[in-house]
């Protein structure tokens, strides 16, 4: 047994800092609530030092194999950890001298300490608790502003994820019936001599829960009214950082104790994903709410995520496909939020017109980003496309690539409704006035999406690394 706390020491500096950051604010004055967050931001840069030392050695398991140290791991750490430092930058200018602005900091580190522990889950016991720790922070999150929108965003996405967390344990139940074991080495060489009804059943149900976290069909109802009621940090989160851990957690569900059974998983996360991608696109193309429209376009993103996760086992680039990619959503889709931090008056397209000339910066980021969730080059999204219809092509799902580059370009009309305003000639109201540290947020991530794209060579050498078996 491996019994190493240091192992995990990105999760244990988030969990500390958030318990820490709980009992300092009990005590400190209003005013110096910030702290909070600061010692959270303390807290992912640290992790994020200690991930990537950790990700220069070998992959190995802790906690007797419950818990994976392997590529992705590391890689999700340091995605989902740069993604709560952005998370808490955008959060301090609106819940600044906020009664409860401690307890926003908090719970986004306790959100993001879930999606860390859900992609490096290789027992199907810390996964159930993963997925729950991910899921009861960010139910408060989506409600956190006590208003009418965000008690109906917190009670749709509670229902939601109650429901399919139901199914999902009721699946794992399934698959421990079938394999006699909830560690993934040992159910990958017990479930494919179990009877394929138990496994089918079970893996349908374990399916539901991290679909729902990854906001992809079916579990992508709770999406566009969250996203909406939600605050934009909040809203921001929601999007992202479950995204990457469920995602993460289903490459090694697939490439692991699923691999061998004979189901035919694949095909249906194939179907999933072209689901996912033409239903959000389309639901995208009307919308007028800057916020429905980011929603819809993360159900829309998830499809091509799935894309690697369903040739997990047929393509060898399946696995750096799937990072990158989420790399490059996670800083682009956090940048194009963090252009709705910054216009907290701008709600629907219309209210962008005119950007341009008020704030020239800011528009320019709000198109790097657009345009990289579209997939334009020299973003990092762009490149991330490549690598999965490069790996659906390889695992033979060339119709999936082909749905998916159609996709791809139909979906540029929903990211022109929202630019053209942005850049026309003659200003509107006049998006005032202007969060500037959500606005500095808005240019670097802008810029780390450009920067990514440019180095994704040496960054994708990174991303091929052997799972924990």
């Amino acid at each position: 047994m491996h019994e190493n706390p240091l192992d995990l020491l990105p999760e244990v500096l988030l969990a500390g800092s958030a318990v820490l950051g709980l009992l300092l604010g009990a005590w400190l004055p209003r005013h110096r609530q910030w702290l909070v967050g600061a010692l959270g931001l303390a807290a992912c840069t640290a992790g994020i030092a200690a991930a990537a030392v950790a990700a220069g050695g070998g992959p190995m398991a802790a906690f007797n194999g419950a818990f994976a140290v392997d590529t992705v791991t590391s890689a999700s750490r340091v995605v989902i950890l740069a993604g709560t430092v952005i998370v808490l930058l955008l959060g301090f200018a609106p819940f600044g001298g906020d009664a409860r602005e401690s307890e926003f900091h908090v719970l986004v580190q306790l959100a993001a300490l879930g999606a860390l522990m859900l992609a490096g889950a290789q027992d199907l016991l810390l996964l159930a608790a993963a997925y729950l720790l991910a899921s009861v922070p960010s139910y408060t999150l989506a409600g956190f502003r006590k208003d009418a929108p965000g008690t109906e965003a917190a009670l749709k996405y509670f229902v939601t994820g109650a429901l399919l967390g139901v199914v999902m344990l009721a699946g794992i139940t399934v698959l421990y019936a079938a394999g006699r074991a909830s560690a993934y080495p040992a159910l990958g060489d017990a479930l494919p001599g179990a009877p394929v009804v138990l496994v089918i059943a079970g893996t349908v149900g374990l399916l539901a829960g991290l679909l729902f976290k990854t906001g992809a069909v079916p579990g992508h109802f709770w999406v566009p009214d969250a996203v909406e009621g939600s605050s934009p940090p909040a809203a921001a989160l929601l999007t992202t950082l479950p995204k990457v851990g469920a995602l993460a957690a289903l490459y090694r569900l697939a490439a692991v104790p699923l691999a061998g059974t004979g189901v035919p998983w694949d095909e249906l996360l194939a179907v999933l994903a072209a689901a996912s991608m033409t239903l959000g696109n389309l639901a995208a193309f009307f919308q007028t709410d800057v916020k429905r429209l980011l929603a819809y376009s993360t159900v829309s993103q998830v499809g091509y995520l799935l894309l690697p996760v369903a040739v997990a086992t047929r393509a060898d680039e399946a696995q750096r496909a799937l990072l990158f990619y989420l790399a490059g959503y996670a800083v682009t889709n956090l940048g194009a939020f963090a252009v709705v931090c910054a216009l907290p008056h701008a709600r629907t397209l219309a209210d962008y017109r005119g950007l341009l000339r008020a704030h020239p910066g800011l528009a320019l980021s709000l198109a790097v980003c657009l345009l990289g969730l579209l997939g334009t080059p020299p973003t990092a999204v762009f490149l991330g496309k490549l690598e999965v219809f490069t790996a659906a092509v390889d695992g033979g799902y060339l119709w999936l690539a082909v749905l998916a580059a159609v996709n791809t370009v139909a979906s540029l009309f929903y990211y022109l409704r929202w630019i053209r305003p942005a850049f026309a000639g003659a200003a509107g109201p006049g998006p005032q006035p202007l969060v500037r540290p959500a606005a500095l947020t808005a240019y670097a991530t802008a810029a780390v999406s450009v920067a990514l794209g440019v180095a994704a060579g040496p960054v994708l050498d990174l991303l091929g690394g052997p799972l924990t078996r």
